[in-house]
């Protein structure tokens, strides 16, 4: 038997570099809502008018949640591939 080294290298590392990148998107998400979350009750505390930052971190957390599951799809898919 014979193991393709360079191969099996290459798989190690991109499988690294994917799931550091899918974390990393995910914690930024994770980020995205705490702030909202924090502006919210800042806003709540202060009395003060609404403003458009909240929408922009919500719809980045949306954005960020999607490519992660876009990600686990896309690997999902390339296991059930005939």
């Amino acid at each position: 038997m014979h193991i393709k080294w360079n191969a099996l290298a290459q798989t190690a590392g991109i499988s690294f570099g994917v799931t550091v990148a899918v974390v990393s998107v995910f914690a930024l998400g994770i980020l995205a809502m705490s702030r909202r979350e924090a502006a919210l009750s800042a806003r709540e505390a202060d009395g003060a008018a609404a403003g458009g930052g909240r929408s922009a971190l919500l719809a980045g957390a949306y954005v960020c949640f999607a490519l992660c599951a876009a990600a686990v799809v896309y690997g999902l898919v390339l296991i059930a591939a005939p």
